[in-house]
């Protein structure tokens, strides 16, 4: 059994966290400056110390440091004579490096089809009516074969049904050529904020993320300094992260330690652009991956920015000072007071107000699962490197990490974009035309056999896909839900969608 993780010292004792539970994930809060930054480093250098992977999002661009050992700096003296602490072994962590933006680490991307339309929709701020057209989208590509795997491929599929809606309309309902502009244009919006490069292949694969390298989890950290000036983006990409660690690992029950640690940082922008309903299926999320031996941790400045129904499953808490300039921030640490497990010898709601930096009131679970009672205590200082490796340094990781040259090579496979794109050019029918066989159209004609049927050379008539919907409707039901809305745990929490 994994020995627990010593994360903060009082005047008289350590404070550690349960490796067994981990997996009933936690959280980290606190105001700007107040030490969540080093907390984080903390805690990812001990589960990684067990051989736990991590994965978290460097906010601020100064993480990559925990990849070399620390040193002893005036800072750090202080705070090690104050702690009575011995000198640490210093020593650094594997360390993966992912951008979405491929600038500052390996390429991390996902396929639309993978994402599915109900994050899609999140992602492109849509509304119930856009959402329902997106669907539908969804839906003719996967009753015509046609992968969407960039955003070209989407943009030439909603080019395709908006300009032939009335032959969809009787099989799929109604086709608005105003949600298509709507959706056209929130795609242009999400490429020219870089989220074109998010999408193709090689999609990531879940399992990278679980490596271990001599007996230490690596830390696969995500450049997201950048990626924070379009918060849509970055909190859909990490949702999209944990909906596939749930679809794609198996049931472990209680584990003596975690598969795997998801800080989630910046957390309220998770929640703060979520609709009800999404609300409620990422609070299934939270509760259900613990089953796949996944800990999730909520980084961000107040409990309050976390539902109430997500921050009751929370059971290790790490609570940095707040400043209550308001009466919201007031309103914080009446509510962190109330919630905590009281200690008759700590009056909780002054301390929140009084701690230093580096100072936390923590609560971990203990072996029973019952949080341990508030206590006042010092995070220890971590023992790789406070701040960003250099530029030099970073291109090393990069260029020997265990998935070097994995993804770095973009796949640009046939798709919907190359179905749809006419293959001849000049003197292709344009319109209502182009669902019309012509000579010499090659894989358009073939797309509209296939969608509308043909004659055949004796003289009969060839059933078309459309054609045949109404026949197969009956036996394609179970078979639909699962390959069209169902991608990915959100999509199949949330089921069907009305269209």
């Amino acid at each position: 059994m994994a020995d627990p993780l010593i994360i903060a010292k009082t005047s008289i004792a350590d404070l550690a966290l349960l490796p067994t539970m981990a997996t009933r994930h936690g959280c980290i809060t606190g105001a700007t400056g107040t030490g969540k930054t080093v907390t984080l480093q903390k805690l990812a250098e001990s589960f990684s110390a067990i051989g736990v992977p991590v994965f978290m999002a460097d906010i601020k661009g100064d993480l990559t440091g925990i990849c070399r050992p620390g040193s002893l700096s005036s800072k750090m003296k202080t705070r090690i004579d104050m702690l009575q602490l011995d000198t640490p072994a210093w020593e650094g962590f594997p360390v993966t490096l992912w951008d979405i933006f491929q600038e500052q680490g390996h390429p991390l991307r996902a396929t639309i089809s993978d994402m599915g339309p109900v994050l899609l929709a999140r992602l492109l701020n849509l509304n119930d009516t856009q959402e329902g057209v997106l669907t539908l989208v969804f839906k003719v590509a996967d009753d015509h074969g046609l992968l969407l795997l960039d955003l070209k491929d989407l943009r030439a599929l909603l080019q395709f049904v908006g300009d032939h809606a009335d032959q969809f309309k009787t099989q799929y309902g109604n086709v608005s050529s105003a949600s298509i502009g709507a959706i056209q244009r929130s795609l242009l919006q999400i490429e020219k904020q870089g989220g074109d490069k998010f999408f193709g292949e090689p999609m990531l694969n879940i399992e990278d993320l679980m490596q271990t390298i001599d007996g230490k989890g690596v830390i696969n950290i995500l450049a997201a300094d950048k990626l924070l000036n379009s918060p849509r983006l970055y909190s859909t990409s990490l949702l999209w992260m944990l909906s596939e660690l749930y679809e794609n690992l198996p049931e472990t029950g209680d584990r003596e330690k975690p598969k795997l640690v998801f800080f989630f940082d910046e957390a309220h922008l998770l929640f703060s652009m979520a609709s009800p309903a999404l609300l409620e299926k990422i609070e299934q999320v939270v509760r259900l991956i613990r089953s796949k031996g996944v800990g999730v941790y909520f980084v961000t400045q107040s409990p309050f920015d976390i539902p109430e129904k997500v921050l009751t499953q929370l059971g290790n808490r790490v609570q940095h000072a707040l400043r209550a300039f308001t009466p919201r921030d007031q309103k914080a640490v009446n509510s962190i007071a109330e919630t905590m497990r009281p200690n008759l010898k700590l009056n909780v709601k002054q301390a929140i107000l009084e701690l230093s930096v580096g100072e936390a009131l923590i609560s971990f679970l203990d072996a029973d699962g019952s949080p341990d009672i508030a206590e006042r205590a010092f995070i220890l200082p971590p023992v790789s490197q406070i701040g960003p490796i250099t530029a030099d340094e970073r291109k090393q990781l990069i260029q020997s990490s265990i998935v070097a040259g994995v993804y770095e090579q973009e796949i640009d496979r046939e798709s919907a974009f190359e179905l749809l794109q006419a293959r001849v050019g000049a003197g292709r029918p344009a319109g209502s035309d182009i669902l019309k066989k012509q000579t010499g159209e090659g894989i358009l004609g073939e797309l509209s056999d296939l969608l509308l049927g043909s004659s055949s050379k004796r003289g009969g008539r060839r059933e078309g896909v459309i054609d045949a919907f109404a026949k197969s409707a009956a036996r394609s039901v179970g078979s639909s839900i699962a390959r069209e809305i169902t991608r990915g745990l959100l999509g199949s929490l949330l089921g069907q969608k009305r269209r």
